[in-house]
């Protein structure tokens, strides 16, 4: 999730580079994974940057996948 939802979410602001990637508990039990929103990636200028950004942001789809089949 982004910024946004991670604050509806969580009740609070998410600081998203620091909290991305990990799994956080929620109040009723469940598991939250924080990550960049899908259109930051369209908004990364250098087109390193952008491949990285993309990469770390699979990375965070697959962190996900692997909580969901636990």
């Amino acid at each position: 999730m982004g910024g946004s939802a991670a604050r509806a979410v969580f009740g609070r602001p998410m600081p998203i580079m620091k909290s991305r990637g990990r799994p956080i508990a929620l109040e009723d039990g469940g598991t939250g994974l924080v990550t960049v929103h899908p259109s930051y990636l369209l908004r990364v200028p250098d087109a390193d940057a952008k491949a990285a950004a993309y990469r770390e942001f699979v990375r965070d789809l697959t962190a996900v996948a692997a909580l969901l089949a636990a």
